[in-house]
């Protein structure tokens, strides 16, 4: 059945790459990559791996079901409240490597009444810049 959508701009809140250095002092900031990058194990695309010190990794992958769709809420609610992300709680932000699957994040993340901000430079950025610290392994 047909519909109706309006597109517009400056829609989705997003934080600079100054705002996610101090984030984690302020809220929680989700990696959305695969847990390896998020380690530092592998990295196949930017200068160097790792992952933002103090962000926690939940994989967009973790969101989905077997068979592609988003979990549902009661489940996404219980596997992020393990994060510390749940409604009223601190302020929430995304990124992976490069903004896209981090707005997929924020997605599943509004499905449960969390609102998030993306920060879209997001590893491509952080990583391009050597004076940032890179955090590696399980710990934020």
């Amino acid at each position: 059945m047909p519909g109706t959508a309006a597109a517009s701009w400056d829609q989705m809140p997003v934080i600079d790459i100054e705002e996610a250095a101090a984030f984690p002092a302020r809220g929680i900031l989700l990696d959305s990559r695969a847990a390896e990058r998020y380690r530092g194990e592998v990295e196949p695309i930017d200068p160097r791996a790792g992952h933002i010190p103090g962000a926690h990794n939940r994989p967009t992958t973790a969101n989905l079901t077997a068979d592609g769709h988003l979990l549902a809420p009661e489940d996404l609610t219980a596997a992020l409240a393990e994060l510390g992300v749940e409604s009223g709680a601190p302020e929430v932000a995304a990124y992976c490597g490069s903004g896209v699957t981090a707005a997929h994040q924020i997605l599943a993340l509004e499905t449960i009444g969390v609102h998030a901000a993306l920060f879209p430079g997001s590893w491509s950025q952080w990583s391009s810049d050597p004076a940032r610290p890179a955090g590696t392994g399980e710990q934020p």
